[in-house]
């Protein structure tokens, strides 16, 4: 996909009223501090469209960004950041679910995990509810440019295994340095989600 316009639309707190767009939406999903403003930023081509903190749980809001008015590229709160109350992470849960559960539009969501480290508790929870809304999440392996080449495939590895993916889980590791990946999820959601709709309208 070729980035003219993008604009940040809507921007749901935990008492907003969620938007009903009409255009396709992609979801991303991911632990505080996985990576995902720089992964947003980089399938955006801007630099700090989606803001990159070095302190995790910065995105406390569902933000809803409008790429080429074609679609909505859709940034979901980050999950499991330890100094967050308890009673935040539920009102933060609350959003998500009530996100996933009543968005008409939303055709795929991406499910971020940092490729150094094996899944987490709150990573596996994420994918079970996510599994569990009917989704099967594209998983994006963030941080490849952190491991060796030889590392690479012992930790893509761990995370199928302790994800327990099923063997038709679509996999791309990405590297906000390089960019590898950017390509391959783009080519997914041209493929997936746009394309079958301009051949219906034909």
């Amino acid at each position: 996909m070729i980035i003219k316009n993008v604009e940040l639309e809507t921007v749901c707190g935990i008492t907003s009223v969620l938007p009903e767009n009409e255009l396709p939406e992609i979801a991303f999903a991911g632990k505080s501090n996985v990576g995902k403003s720089s992964l947003i930023n980089g399938l955006m081509n801007r630099k700090s469209l989606a803001r990159i903190s070095q302190t995790p749980g910065k995105t406390q809001t569902i933000n809803f960004y409008n790429i080429n008015k074609e679609l909505y590229l859709v940034d979901l709160p980050g999950y499991g950041y330890a100094k967050v109350s308890e009673n935040e992470k539920k009102k933060w849960g609350k959003l998500i679910e009530r996100y996933l559960h009543g968005s008409m539009q939303l055709k795929a969501i991406f499910l971020l995990i940092d490729i150094r480290h094996k899944p987490g508790a709150n990573d596996q929870m994420m994918y079970r509810f996510i599994t569990d809304m009917g989704y099967q999440p594209i998983i994006i392996a963030t941080k490849l440019d952190k491991l060796k080449r030889s590392q690479v495939q012992k930790h893509i590895k761990m995370i199928k295994e302790g994800l327990e993916l099923p063997d038709n889980t679509i996999f791309i590791p990405y590297s906000a340095v390089t960019k590898q990946g950017r390509d391959e999820i783009w080519k997914y959601v041209d493929d997936n989600i746009l394309k079958p709709e301009e051949e219906f309208d034909e």
